[in-house]
């Protein structure tokens, strides 16, 4: 059981003295620290299994949901925000939630959705600057002193800690904010602390990037840990961009304790991964998901994305550290525990979407502390959470390498050998849609004019290159496989995962960044890259995809052996390909919907929406074996992940939905009363 590295031990997976040192006594099970029926953190507990024990709810009854209540967010911002990526987290008899481009928390009644108190950052030019205002996940929970307390990140980059009861801002905590609006304590100003010059209202200069916030903190032991965000690399030609280090502070004082650089240091494990020196001006590798945690432990688990730029990195030679990386952090410190890098030198934008999900199994009579890492690539990345050994061997392979000039990839990159990856890699004649020949002779048009191959590692391609070809092909796609708004659920006791999939393939082309430089308005940088994006989307078969179905699936994986035990198509084929001329009286099977679904698993159900291209509906199928139980109508289609709670004896499932007559909004469904 081992990583096959070229580089030296520091940029192997590592046990530390530290990591061995926090090992629970039996190695294996630690409390996941949210009691039966409550949903204290995004993922459910510190695990992200978005797993609940509540059975109320149960395949006798599900298709007798109806609606309790629904939250309307369009009038918590400026302007009207048609997809609401919340999910609230239940603790204190309270609903917890986030609404609007302003990023309002909100507290709600469990059982009627009624508003109980509100909390809005006062405005500042840093807020009306950010790029992501209306992407907030929710909020962060933690006892202190007591008491519950509500942790806030905004997109203008401040921390705020609200009592759970009032929604009033926590005495002692933090410091005075300069700014008008901003009261005497309950807030941290966190570029403070990331080590660039920066203006209270304005924030950080554009030469030199900015930075916000898309997902909740987490709070483990005492420690408030944040993550971040920056523009989408693919829209930003610049090469120099902030950091997206990790954060940590106290939860009950708001003092800054620690700071984890994701891009290595001198002296730091990992620095020799950035030739060129371009550990001093690269940026982004951004922890924008949310965060898992084992408390046991004391490690936080964190997630990053690609450095700048997403489809070219010739100013930035090297495998760049701690890009495109799972990095275990011990949560008093800030110090590296272990990390694994699932892409050296990413020019694909494959960054990890979601958290990882933590459990334990049983492989081979061996019980192991587990991390299971789904992917954009559609592989399954495990390992022994307290020390970074791969639970199945995984291998560094050959790889493609690019022909854009100035670019140089890795020669090889990691391949799990086990599980087996769950969505198509690379393509072939043999993946071409062939529901008719004429399907398949204009499949083979469309693809006729790109760049593709066996690998999901074929690289980007630019302009002027010397096949003649738009661009290159790769999948899956940079927003195929598991990937947001849907992600992967766990059932810790049985020691399964459900993850949701798509099949897609990216089709970019690279153009010369000081080109896209001028074309493009907003935030830009001093320094444009070589190349960049830009858009030349693959064409289809007049709407039907140039590749099989289906294209959107969950599968369920046993993480004790690393079968797959089953998987099902979501939802059903969508009207625009069943009755496509083209394939009138045409057998076309399920193709299911390509939507990444939105989950959430109890004892005896899996539950799901079929995501934002699918259809308003809410399924439940058998964990174990992929039926159908039974299926809801919803108002409109849902958002992101759902959660479930218990009430006063009385189960509900929060989803959050939205459409063109709708807003984005939360609905709570329950059993009649």
């Amino acid at each position: 059981m081992s990583i096959v590295k070229r580089h030296n031990p520091l940029c192997l997976l590592t046990i530390t003295i530290l990591s061995l040192a926090l090992q629970a006594p039996d190695g294996v099970a630690q409390d996941r620290g949210t009691p039966t029926g409550e949903w204290r953190y995004w993922g459910g507990d510190a695990w992200s299994t978005r797993y609940s024990a509540a059975d109320q709810i149960n395949r006798s009854n599900f298709e007798d949901l109806e609606t309790a209540w629904t939250f309307r967010g369009d009038n918590y911002g400026p302007s009207v925000d048609y997809i609401m990526r919340a999910t609230p987290i239940y603790a204190d008899g309270k609903l917890f939630t986030v609404a609007g481009q302003r990023r309002t928390a909100i507290a709600l009644d469990p059982a009627t959705g009624e508003t109980l108190w509100m909390f809005r950052e006062p405005l500042t030019t840093r807020w009306e600057r950010s790029s992501r205002q209306s992407h907030g996940k929710g909020v962060a929970y933690a006892e202190v002193d007591g008491r519950g307390v509500i942790y806030l990140v905004s997109p203008a980059f401040f921390l705020h800690a609200l009592d759970a009861e009032t929604g009033l801002p926590l005495e002692g905590f933090g410091e005075p904010v300069p700014l008008e609006g901003f009261g005497e304590y309950g807030t941290v100003d966190m570029l403070a602390h990331l080590g660039h010059p920066f203006d209270p209202d304005y924030g950080i200069p554009e030469t030199t990037g900015y930075i916000t916030n898309t997902s909740p903190p987490i709070v483990v032991n005492g420690v408030v840990v944040v993550g971040n965000s920056n523009l989408t690399g693919r829209l930003d030609p610049r090469r120099e961009n902030v950091a997206g280090d990790i954060l940590g502070f106290d939860a009950r004082t708001g003092e800054h304790l620690w700071k984890f650089n994701v891009i290595p240091q001198p002296g730091e494990v990992g620095h020799d991964t950035w030739e060129n020196d371009a550990w001093e001006w690269s940026g982004n590798i951004n922890t924008w998901p949310p965060l898992s945690a084992d408390p046991g432990l004391g490690i936080v688990y964190v997630t990053t994305d690609a450095p700048t730029n997403d489809y070219f990195g010739g100013h930035r030679p090297g495998d760049n550290l701690f890009g495109n990386s799972v990095v275990a952090i011990d949560v008093r410190t800030g110090e590296r525990v272990w990390h694994f890098q699932a892409i050296h030198h990413d020019v694909w934008d494959r960054d990890f979407p979601h958290p990882p999900q933590l459990m334990d199994v049983t492989v081979d009579g061996e019980q192991i502390p587990a991390l299971v890492q789904t992917s954009k690539q559609a592989f399954v990345y495990a390992f022994n959470r307290a020390t970074g050994e791969p639970i199945w061997p995984i291998e560094e392979l050959p790889v493609p390498q690019s022909k854009v000039p100035g670019e140089q990839l890795s020669p090889t990159q990691p391949h799990p050998t086990w599980p087996a990856p769950y969505e198509m890699h690379g393509l072939t004649v043999d993946d071409l849609a062939d529901f008719t020949p004429e399907v398949r002779r204009r499949a083979l048009e469309v693809v006729g004019e790109w760049d593709y191959g066996t690998s999901l590692f074929t690289p980007p391609l630019h302009t002027s290159n010397d096949e003649g070809k738009i661009g290159a092909l790769f999948c899956p796609s940079a927003g195929g496989g598991t990937n947001i708004p849907g992600g992967t659920v766990a059932d810790p006791e049985a020691g399964i995962i459900f993850t949701a999939s798509v099949k897609t393939c990216s089709s970019f082309t690279l153009v010369p960044g000081e080109q896209r430089d001028q074309e493009l308005t907003g935030q830009s940088g001093i320094n444009p890259v070589q190349w960049t994006h830009a858009p030349a989307g693959v064409g289809s078969i007049d709407g039907i995809p140039f590749y099989k179905p289906p294209y959107g699936r969950i599968t369920a994986i046993d993480m004790n052996t690393g079968e797959h035990l089953w998987w099902i198509p979501v939802g059903d084929t969508p009207d625009r390909i069943k009755n496509h001329p083209l394939l009138q009286g045409v057998d076309v099977g399920n193709t299911g919907q390509p939507s990444h679904a939105t989950a959430v698993v109890t004892r005896s159900l899996l539950m799901y929406g079929e995501g934002r291209r699918g259809l308003p509906r809410f399924h439940a199928v058998d964990k174990m074996t992929g039926e159908h139980i039974g299926t809801v109508e919803l108002p409109a289609t849902t958002d992101t992940a759902p959660m479930t709670y218990m009430h006063e004896g009385v189960q509900y499932i929060v989803t959050a939905v939205s459409g063109p007559n709708l807003p984005g909004s939360l609905v709570a469904l329950r059993l009649p009363m």
